[in-house]
């Protein structure tokens, strides 16, 4: 009996040598560790289906007070779902159509510069040479200089957004569904509230976090889509209000998304006036961003959803790897997500919040 109230005693110094259980500390490690090793893996092989469920999970979860609202006003369920599934389907297809535009925008403008190109690729291996190379590697060097090439390039980048419109039917119909039941959901949360407070609280914390995260994110795309647009307007790039809204659909990526939205407008100021003007394109961009999306927002981002910056780098990093170019668009939320389910539950895992918080600990 005594070795058995040993076993379950608490241990609220943390320095215990084992659990409830009795199994060693380190034993559990690894056994969480070689959990997570194999809950990844089960992602990554189904990336291709968590997604886009993932994505319309979001897209729901961030539009889902309009229906919420509608309800509560007397509206009957079935306008309210009406109106939620329209909201969402309008808005995803407007930054769908968006980002296509740009990319076949781009390929429409190709033709124009075969000349630009044939000159910057004679450039780029008479510089390779007087640097001394040889004529064989600088003509496998400047080789993908060339209209061709370049168009190719963009063409497959098109067909790759076309081929996942194509696929969008699977997207669409998980939307549906979703928004259907999110109209009923936040009722079903209160009827197991008493049940299960840390868990409703925590599932309550990632929708607030994940709106809260979307909302900095579209009032800083908005000023950073602007004076992008300014700043190519004054440098006379074509298409500046286009590069201005593909700038604002590549905001929703931390971290590196400016960079994402750069290239286009920095390839045509290479191909319109040269390095210098490509150069001038870039150091605008650069310092415009870096002010606004490297300074300001992730402050403001961090203390709307509590992660610190490292966190946030580093949950984009992860998710790319584990669910592809969709994964940075979900970082933020699927990391709120993830702490919720396996920090905020659990009041003796709460610690691990303090250490990942934005800004100073709360006392």
């Amino acid at each position: 009996m005594a070795s058995r109230a040993r076993g379950h005693g608490n241990d609220p110094g943390g320095g215990g040598h084992g659990d409830a259980a009795g199994l060693p500390r380190g034993l559990i490690v690894l056994l969480g560790l070689a959990a997570a090793v194999v809950t990844v893996a089960g992602l990554r092989i189904f990336a291709e289906i968590l997604a886009p469920v993932l994505l319309a999970l979001m897209l729901t979860v961030t539009a889902s007070p309009l229906g919420t609202w509608l309800a509560r006003s007397g509206a009957p369920a079935w306008f309210a779902a009406l109106a939620l599934v329209s909201t969402v389907y309008l808005v995803l297809f407007a930054l769908g159509a968006a980002l296509a535009t740009s990319v076949a925008r781009l390929v429409a403008l190709m033709p124009r510069y075969q000349d630009q190109l044939t000159e910057l690729r004679a450039g780029a291996f008479r510089a390779l040479t007087d640097l001394g190379v040889d004529a064989q590697h600088a003509g496998d060097l400047t080789g993908p200089i060339q209209p061709g090439t370049v168009a190719d390039a963009l063409q497959a980048l098109l067909g790759g957004l076309l081929a996942t419109a194509s696929n969008a039917f699977f997207l669409l119909a998980v939307l549906l569904f979703l928004c259907l039941d999110a109209v009923v959901f936040p009722d079903r949360l209160r009827r197991v509230a008493g049940q299960r407070p840390l868990v409703v609280g925590a599932l309550r914390s990632f929708a607030g976090g994940t709106r809260r995260y979307l909302l900095v994110s579209t009032i800083f795309g908005l000023i950073v889509a602007m004076i992008d647009s300014l700043v190519l307007w004054a440098l006379d790039i074509p298409l500046p209000l286009l590069w201005g809204v593909l700038s604002f659909i590549t905001n929703y990526i931390p971290n590196i998304g400016f960079v994402v939205g750069l290239v286009p407008p920095a390839l045509l100021g290479l191909l319109e006036g040269g390095v210098p003007l490509m150069a001038a394109v870039v150091l605008l961009y650069s310092a415009v961003n870096f002010v606004i999306q490297s300074v300001i927002q992730p402050k403001i981002v961090g203390d709307a959803v509590g992660l610190s910056a490292t966190t946030t780098f580093l949950s984009l990093v992860f998710w790319t790897w584990v669910l592809g170019p969709l994964g940075a668009l979900l970082a933020i939320p699927l990391s709120l997500l993830t702490k919720g389910l396996l920090v905020d539950v659990d009041p003796r895992t709460r610690w691990i919040g303090t250490l990942i918080l934005a800004g100073p600990p709360r006392r």
